[in-house]
């Protein structure tokens, strides 16, 4: 009893700082200046909102997906060489095989070809 009324306690607790903390945090009074994207004193020359080639934001993705497999990868290396269980083998072949084939998969797309 006493412990499902401190968890809606503290439930409440957390809904009210969240209500009152978004009310508190609206922006209020939009002036020209805070509007603008450069706030240094001097006119902004040409938009900030300036496009940009999707390969540059599909390389940024790229390189996260795989700097995150290769942390994933390395306690891999560490059970090949130290702890050698079937079950380790087996996730670990399983990840590889998703690994290839999501990059099977993003090379059949033509995802990773920078020329047309």
């Amino acid at each position: 009893m006493v412990l499902g009324l401190s968890i809606v306690f503290v439930w409440t607790v957390c809904f009210l700082f969240t209500a009152l903390f978004m009310v508190l945090s609206e922006k209020r009074g939009l002036d020209r200046e805070k509007c603008s994207p450069y706030e240094c004193g001097f006119e902004p020359i040409g938009s900030a909102r300036s496009s940009f080639s999707i390969r540059f934001f599909l390389v940024a993705v790229l390189f996260v997906v795989f700097d995150v497999e290769v942390v994933l990868l390395m306690p891999f290396a560490y059970m090949f060489c130290y702890g050698k269980s079937a079950l380790g083998i087996l996730s670990s072949s399983g990840f590889l095989f998703i690994l290839f084939a999501g990059l099977y998969h993003e090379y059949r797309e033509g995802s990773l070809e920078w020329v047309n």
